[in-house]
């Protein structure tokens, strides 16, 4: 394996003052996901969603974002994926986005909750068709499955069940999940590790900011 010990940035680019934080944590976010969608930076609404089973077990994967608004930021899943499952024990999380050519990092905690049964049927129509056929074809999503032939086999069978011009419907087991933010990080890389890092937390009707060590 490469030796890792010595394959480091500088990170260059920018600078983070007190000064350039908009006092609303979400319209800050919008700036730099806009500014990362503007310079065609690859997925910059995925993130890493963590969250934690009963018993503390940590769980990391990727997921999209939504929709970023005043009540939260919303992303869609299987409900009976080991995500879903964590969520129903333990219904909170971590959001991570890394915009790695902005040298930017975003952070956000909260409680979940799942968006309305309308929310999510409308989403899942906007969807491709081919995604909405995938979406039942990978229940229950995180578990084994024989091989990649047997999957096949599933979305055939599903597209045969519902064929061209016959809509699809959601299914039971699929929707979203809002996280509503009570807390923000905003990190920009800076040279020799010397990063900044602005915290926001609620307090009364607004938000304080924190500077954090790097």
């Amino acid at each position: 394996m490469t030796d890792l010990t010595n394959l480091r940035l500088s990170y260059t680019r920018a600078e983070l003052r007190r000064s350039d934080l908009n006092p609303d944590p979400l319209a800050q976010f919008q700036l730099w996901l806009n500014e990362a969608l503007r310079d065609g930076l690859r997925e910059p609404y995925a993130l890493s969603l963590a969250t934690a089973d009963a018993a503390g077990r940590p769980g990391v994967r990727t997921v999209l974002l939504r929709g970023a608004d005043e009540r939260g930021l919303t992303f869609y899943t299987n409900y009976d994926s080991h995500k879903g499952r964590d969520l129903e024990a333990n219904p909170q999380a971590e959001l991570l986005f890394h915009w790695a050519e902005h040298e930017r990092q975003v952070r956000a905690y909260g409680r979940v909750e799942r968006v309305s049964e309308e929310e999510s049927t409308a989403y899942f129509h906007a969807r491709p068709r081919e995604s909405q056929l995938a979406a039942h074809a990978s229940d229950p999503q995180s578990a084994p499955i024989v091989d990649r032939e047997a999957l096949e086999a599933k979305l055939a069978e599903l597209h045969a069940r519902f064929p061209e011009g016959t809509p699809v419907p959601r299914p039971d087991f699929w929707g979203g999940y809002r996280v509503r933010v009570a807390e923000w990080e905003f990190w920009q890389g800076r040279p020799n590790r010397m990063h900044d890092r602005f915290r926001y937390t609620r307090g009364g009707e607004g938000w304080r900011i924190e500077r954090l060590m790097p």
